[in-house]
């Protein structure tokens, strides 16, 4: 049989290169990325594998008899339904390590701005401020001296932390259970990571477990020279919670590159004059999106010539099928 055959689901926008390369190997079925699956019950019995950017619910897993292999580009895939795969024995991949290095280049960059006010300077001089009102005004707030906790010390947090070595500052990590192979101080709670520290890079995925952890009390934990700086996900951090914080000083600053309910962000968080904020671009580059769009596919073309995936997830298993 040939891998040709074989038709793979696209729901919705993903990264160009994506179906440009999966033309190559597979048929493709690309859908609205909606509420219902728009297939047919004889192109849904068809579908064998997916690539998908984004939620992929239980509902549509069900709708796909023959599925084998769900694809999924970036790598949180909180958006899909791993346990209602699991029960189905469905491998589903991701995309690690090909962005960690530009989400941990961004992390450092955001804490920057976020210290040192550098998009507002910037936006001094270019309004013309710097000849009528004179020099942009002295930062509160420096990196120097400072102690950062890093939220999750995985495959980007300690990217993150060694980027940070070389700015001499303290490092220390809260992670459910510590490294061995690191020298940095493990903390056994956020709280008490909150309380050592006064800067809390959060780098963690969505779980049960993560949802809204940083919270009032761990706010307060940081302290009033504390900055807070989110590259993982918007929903580990309480944005109202947030808000109170930087608008009252309980903390000084925060850097945020993801929000809870993305795209969308709260105007009273804009409107604050302690806060940097992007549009969820850590990993945004042309080369690096290349490489989890390439991974994509690799993963697909993998299960389908070899029986095993490249980067399956840990919740769903790596039962190999039958190359074609």
């Amino acid at each position: 049989m040939s891998n040709a055959r074989v038709t793979i689901l696209v729901p919705g926008r993903i990264n160009s290169r994506v179906p440009e390369r999966l033309k190559e190997h597979f048929d493709i079925l690309a859908v609205p990325h909606g509420a219902e699956l728009e297939l047919s019950e004889a192109e849904a019995a068809r579908v064998r594998g997916i690539a998908v950017s984004g939620a992929l619910p239980r509902s549509w897993i069900a709708r796909l008899p023959a599925l084998e292999m769900v694809a999924s580009f970036g790598v949180g895939y909180d958006g899909v339904d791993v346990a209602a795969a699991a029960e189905r024995g469905i491998v589903v991949s991701n995309t690690p390590d090909v962005l960690n290095d530009e989400v941990a280049d961004t992390a450092v960059a955001l804490l920057i701005n976020t210290i040192r006010r550098l998009p507002q300077a910037e936006a001094w001089l270019r309004q013309g401020r710097w000849p009528e009102e004179g020099p942009f005004p002295l930062t509160p707030l420096s990196l120097k001296g400072r102690h950062v906790g890093i939220h999750g010390l995985g495959r980007i947090g300690i990217e993150i932390a060694r980027r940070l070595e070389p700015f001499k500052v303290r490092i220390s990590y809260h992670t459910r259970r510590p490294r061995s192979d690191v020298g940095y101080t493990h903390f056994p709670t956020l709280a008490g990571l909150a309380e050592a520290v006064d800067t809390l890079i959060s780098i963690v995925p969505n779980t049960p477990q993560t949802l809204k952890a940083i919270n009032a009390d761990v706010l307060k934990a940081l302290g009033p020279d504390g900055v807070l700086i989110n590259v993982g996900r918007g929903t580990t951090v309480d944005e109202a919670a947030l808000i109170a914080a930087l608008t009252d000083g309980t903390i000084a600053a925060a850097g945020l590159d993801v929000f809870e309910k993305e795209p969308h962000v709260p105007q009273a968080l804009l409107d604050l004059p302690n806060v940097s904020v992007l549009p969820h671009v850590a990993s945004a580059s042309v080369p690096t999106r290349n490489a989890m769009a390439d991974l994509v596919v690799d993963n697909l073309v993998s299960w389908f010539t070899t029986g095993r995936a490249l980067t399956p997830v840990p919740e769903t298993p790596q039962g190999a099928r039958g190359p074609l």
